[in-house]
C-alpha cells in the first residue's frame, strides 16, 4: 500500500482540465504575476487539493498544511473578480491570476477564494492582499474550496 502511494505522488500530474487548476497568467498580459510573499498563503499551497467524483459532486481532499489553515487569519495576495457592479466591493473572488475575459473565470476552485470583507475594499485591476478567516470548504453547495470572511485590505 506504501509503495503504491509513493508511485503515485511520482507520477506526472496530468495537465487540467479546462476550468481546473490554479490558473494561467497570460505573459501578454500588462498586469504583472504574482510573486510570492513572506507571510502570505502562497497560491501553489493552495493549488494542492486533489478532487475525486463522487456521484454528481467533485469532492476536494486537501492536504495536511492546507487543512491547518482552516479557520486560520491568514493572510492572501490576488486579483479582484466583482460579483457586483461598483468601485467598492464587499463580497467577490480573489483570483490567483488576473482576468483577461469579462466573460471568463480565470482559475478552477483551486485558484479562486471567495471574500467577504469587513468594509468595502476599492475594486482595483491590480492584485490586493487581504487578511481575514479562512475557511476550507468540503462541501460547499457552488463548488468552492475556498472562503475569506471578515477581511480587510492590507497596505
Amino acid at each position: 500500500m506504501l509503495a503504491a502511494a509513493l508511485a503515485a505522488v511520482a507520477q506526472p500530474a496530468a495537465p487540467p482540465l479546462p476550468g481546473q487548476g490554479p490558473g494561467y497568467h497570460d505573459p501578454r498580459s500588462a498586469i504583472a504575476p504574482l510573486q510570492e510573499r513572506e507571510g502570505v498563503v502562497s497560491w501553489k499551497l493552495l493549488a494542492m487539493v486533489t478532487t475525486r467524483v463522487s456521484g454528481h459532486r467533485v469532492v476536494p481532499t486537501f492536504p495536511d498544511p492546507v487543512k491547518a489553515l482552516d479557520g486560520q487569519t491568514v493572510r492572501l495576495q490576488g486579483f479582484m473578480l466583482p460579483l457586483e457592479p461598483g468601485e467598492r466591493q464587499s463580497h467577490f473572488l480573489l483570483s490567483a491570476v488576473p482576468t483577461t475575459c469579462s466573460f471568463c473565470v480565470p482559475a478552477g476552485p483551486e485558484g479562486l477564494v471567495e471574500v467577504r470583507t469587513r468594509a468595502p475594499v476599492r475594486y482595483s485591476v491590480d492584485a490586493v492582499t487581504l487578511e481575514g478567516r479562512l475557511a476550507v470548504l468540503t462541501d460547499d453547495r457552488y463548488g468552492l474550496f475556498y472562503r475569506l470572511s471578515e477581511a480587510a485590505e492590507v497596505r
